[in-house]
C-alpha cells in the first residue's frame, strides 16, 4: 500500500506529465532526442514551458520534504508496480521531460532539502548522463545547497574523486552561479580545477573553462591569475572559455603562455 506521501506524489506527477503531454510537440521530440543523443522518450516541450507546468502545480501545494522528494523520484522513473496509478504511467518509459520536471522539482523547493538528500541527487546525476539533466543540478540546486550547508563539504569532496566524469562536472558547476555573482569559494574551485586540469573529457575540460568565463565577469583578474601560470597545462576547449570575457592584453598574455 503506498505512503501518503507517495500517493500525493503520484496524482501530481501525473498532474505534470498530463500538462506536459498537451504542450508536446511532435517535430520538436524529434529534433531534441537527435540533438541530445537521447535514449529517452520525449514529448517535445522546452524547458521554460516545463519549468511553468512545475510552478503552476506546485503553487499553494505546501510540499514536505518526503513529498518533494517522492515527487522528483514519480517524475524520473515513473513507476511500472504501483497499483494505484493510471495504466498510462504504470507503463510509460523514463521520458525526458518528465526528468527535466523532477529537477526543477528540487530545484523550486531547496529551501526544503539539506545536505541529508546528497544521496537522492547523487542517483539523479548518475542515471542523467546528459549535460540537460546535470547542469541545473549542479548550478541551481547543488551550488546553492552546498553554499548554506556545510555537510556539503565532504560530498563534493569524494564526487571530486568518483570515476563519473558528471559528477565531477557537477563539482565543479556548482561554483558557477555564486562565482559569477561575484562571491562563492575560489579556492576550492580552485582546488578542485587544478586537479581536472589535465583531463581529457570535454565535460570537464568544459566546465573548468566555463566557471573561470564567469568569474571573469566580475573579478577578471582573480580568472587571470589563476588562468596564467596553468595556461600550458590547460586544454584548447579551456583556454578558449577561460579568456573569453578577459581584456585583449590578458587574453595576449594567456595565449602566448601556452
Amino acid at each position: 500500500m503506498m505512503s501518503d506521501s507517495a500517493n500525493v506524489a503520484a496524482a501530481l506527477a501525473e498532474a505534470i506529465d498530463r500538462d506536459l503531454r498537451e504542450r508536446g510537440s511532435a517535430d520538436r521530440a524529434e529534433k531534441e532526442k537527435a540533438y541530445l543523443k537521447s535514449e529517452l522518450d520525449h514529448y517535445g516541450v522546452s524547458v521554460p514551458e516545463t519549468r511553468a507546468v512545475v510552478r503552476a502545480t506546485l503553487s499553494g501545494q505546501g510540499l514536505n520534504h518526503d513529498e518533494i522528494i517522492e515527487l522528483a523520484r514519480s517524475l524520473w522513473v515513473p513507476s511500472r508496480t504501483a497499483i494505484d496509478l493510471p495504466r498510462a504511467t504504470r507503463e510509460s518509459a523514463p521520458v525526458h521531460e518528465r526528468r527535466v520536471a523532477a529537477t526543477m522539482v528540487l530545484i523550486q523547493s531547496k529551501d526544503r532539502l539539506d545536505a541529508g538528500d546528497a544521496d537522492v541527487v547523487e542517483g539523479l546525476l548518475r542515471e542523467a548522463k546528459t549535460w540537460a539533466l546535470v547542469d541545473p543540478l549542479a548550478g541551481d540546486l547543488i551550488g546553492p545547497l552546498s553554499e548554506k550547508e556545510d555537510g556539503f563539504e565532504p560530498v563534493l569532496e569524494r564526487w571530486a574523486q568518483d570515476e563519473d566524469f558528471w559528477l565531477r562536472r557537477s563539482v565543479l558547476l556548482a561554483h558557477l552561479v555564486p562565482l559569477r555573482q561575484g562571491r562563492g569559494d575560489f579556492d576550492r574551485f580552485s582546488r578542485f580545477a587544478d586537479a581536472m586540469l589535465e583531463e581529457k573529457e570535454f565535460f570537464i575540460r568544459k566546465a573548468i573553462g566555463w566557471v573561470l568565463r564567469d568569474t571573469s565577469r566580475k573579478r577578471p583578474d582573480l580568472a587571470f591569475d589563476w588562468i596564467l601560470p596553468r595556461a600550458h597545462r590547460a586544454s584548447g576547449v579551456t583556454i578558449r572559455e577561460a579568456v573569453n570575457r578577459l581584456a585583449p592584453e590578458q587574453r595576449d598574455a594567456v595565449m602566448a603562455a601556452r
